[in-house]
């Protein structure tokens, strides 16, 4: 044996619980969906009829949930596509950064200002969190 010490690093991560395999053949219009890597929101989904090779394919059009860009992706229709996980625990998150969205940016500082309890809207998907949207529950008690 080697008196040698060996550290390793880790810097790879199989995303196992950030994605679940789903056919494409099943995936509907409003659902989720990874393309190149980024989580979406199926916008459009048309099937080709079978062709010569036996397989019908299935067009995605998405938009990512984060940066708005639209993706397209084509896929057999019985193949696995991946799937984002979008979980709902219903526990207090106190760690967020604040939106890049000046418009709802202004009415949270607004509202925290004026001592309003308000209620944000949080997307999680694939590691990546925003705020996308706030209620007013009322002044603070």
């Amino acid at each position: 044996m080697s008196d040698e010490e060996h550290h390793f690093e880790s810097k790879a991560d199989a995303g196992a619980s950030k994605t679940y395999p789903q056919q494409a053949g099943t995936i509907r219009k409003n659902g989720f969906l990874v393309i190149k890597g980024r989580p979406c929101k199926v916008v459009e989904v048309s099937t080709s009829k079978t062709g010569k090779h036996g397989h019908a394919k299935c067009h995605f059009v998405a938009i990512d949930i984060f940066n708005g860009k639209k993706l397209e992706d084509i896929v057999p229709s019985s193949h696995n596509c991946d799937v984002s996980l979008l979980t709902e625990n219903g526990n207090t998150k106190d760690d967020l950064r604040l939106p890049t969205d000046e418009n709802l940016l202004g009415q949270i500082k607004s509202g925290f200002a004026e001592g309003k309890d308000l209620v944000v809207t949080v997307q999680s998907a694939m590691g990546e969190e925003q705020i996308c949207a706030l209620k007013d529950i009322g002044p603070k008690s």
